[in-house]
């Protein structure tokens, strides 16, 4: 095996350091982007501000020991891949019903649910009012621009909806098919602000936070809980659950959430072990990063075993756009790509994304934006179909196959 020059006769890094950090002294430094996909070298200070630094090929060693260290930032830029085609699809026009806020669309098996003032209704060629759900009011809230307001969720059958504040307390189950609230949901007051509320739809079950640090999973037609356990000091959790999201068999269940000091910690569940008699799994997730200050970002699921959430990096003053992506089942980061901001949706390996020019379409595989519908801007998706309400229209795009 050949010498590199960092000293080692090593497994080469693919990447660069400058001379200063293959010594044993720690030096803070750089993620300097080369201008290739999202690769970079590391630079101290000095040698990030140089002309001409010197730069040695490192062993995976010398690198990882010196990234460690790699607390100054991003320096550079990153290559962001465009490769658009012409996304053709079929476009649908309903005449629409103003929601709440755009939290306030979701889907049903033939049709979208919004929540307006006057209620939940059903939008399809023939609207109808469903149900009325009043929550118990709460005062205002706006941190880090994380707003409190009202969120809908629907379950996959359509017969369930979901309507909860967003960065609040409460929230109720709705039966769409006679119109009575099923359960009421309350998370108590212990910093709800930061997170939307935690509760998704998973198969015949409903799965919600009854505490800032605990998940239980209801039957959503009768309210009745299904993971009785003792609240166990010594089996509590000190994470804050945020947005959830079922995988597409319902086998996983992510949690966005946060641990002091504070930190973004995305997490997955196995509901599989959970539903079927171990009632303490939602207490040891599988962790799959942790990030400073930063969590609420959008994240999903490209399959079964493999997470997608924004941003790269390690901490909220010093990422970049872009996506990253992880093994549910280990937990490791398997890879990055720059480029994407904005609300995402994931179908049959795609990720759309609601950018300030329109709706795009990256391909993860290759990195790469594949297409643009400029000035479409949806807020909720299914099963490809993605809507947007603008001027009492609900406008309908589903890509083709």
């Amino acid at each position: 095996m050949e010498v590199l020059a960092c000293g080692h006769c090593a497994t080469a890094a693919g990447a660069r350091v400058c001379v200063h950090l293959t010594t044993e002294d720690t030096r803070d430094c750089y993620r300097v982007l080369t201008g290739v996909a999202t690769r970079f070298d590391l630079l101290c200070e000095p040698c990030a501000d140089a002309e001409a630094p010197e730069l040695l090929d490192a062993c995976v060693g010398c690198f990882e020991r010196a990234e460690t260290d790699a607390y100054l930032g991003w320096r550079g830029a990153p290559e962001i891949r465009r490769h658009d085609r012409d996304l053709g699809g079929t476009w649908t026009t309903w005449d629409g019903l103003e929601p709440r806020n755009d939290r306030c669309l979701a889907a049903l098996p033939d049709g979208w649910l919004v929540w307006t003032d006057a209620g939940l209704a059903v939008l399809g060629p023939e609207p109808r009012y469903a149900a009325w759900v009043r929550l118990p009011e709460e005062p205002p809230s706006e941190w880090a621009g994380r707003v409190r307001g009202p969120a809908l969720h629907t379950s996959a059958d359509g017969r369930f909806a979901a309507a909860v504040t967003d960065h609040g307390r409460h929230g109720a189950i709705v039966d769409l098919a006679s119109g009575e609230v099923t359960l009421e949901l309350d998370r108590g007051d212990y910093h709800p602000e930061q997170t939307p509320f935690p509760v998704a739809f998973v198969g015949s079950r409903v799965v919600a936070a009854t505490d800032w640090n605990r998940l239980d999973a209801f039957d959503p037609a009768t309210g009745r809980l299904l993971t009785d356990r003792d609240r166990d000091g010594d089996r509590s959790i000190d994470y804050f659950f945020g947005a959830l999201l079922p995988s597409p068999s319902g086998r996983r269940l992510l949690a966005d959430g946060w641990v002091w000091s504070p930190f973004g910690v995305p997490v997955v569940i196995d509901c599989a072990a959970w539903f079927g008699g171990d009632r303490y799994a939602p207490e040891h997730p599988r962790r799959l990063a942790q990030r400073a200050y930063a969590w609420g970002d959008p994240l999903g699921w490209l399959d079964d075993e493999t997470v997608v959430q924004q941003r790269i990096g390690d901490d909220d003053e010093q990422m970049i756009d872009g996506v990253t992506r992880y093994d549910a089942v280990t937990g490791r980061r398997t890879g990055v790509f720059a480029g994407p901001a904005g609300r995402m949706w994931t179908h049959r390996g795609l990720l759309y994304v609601a950018a300030e020019a329109g709706l795009e379409v990256w391909d993860p595989a290759d990195g790469a934006r594949v297409g643009l519908l400029e000035g479409f801007a949806p807020i909720a998706h299914h099963d490809g179909a993605f809507a947007e309400l603008r001027n009492d229209q609900l406008r309908i795009w589903s890509p083709v196959g």
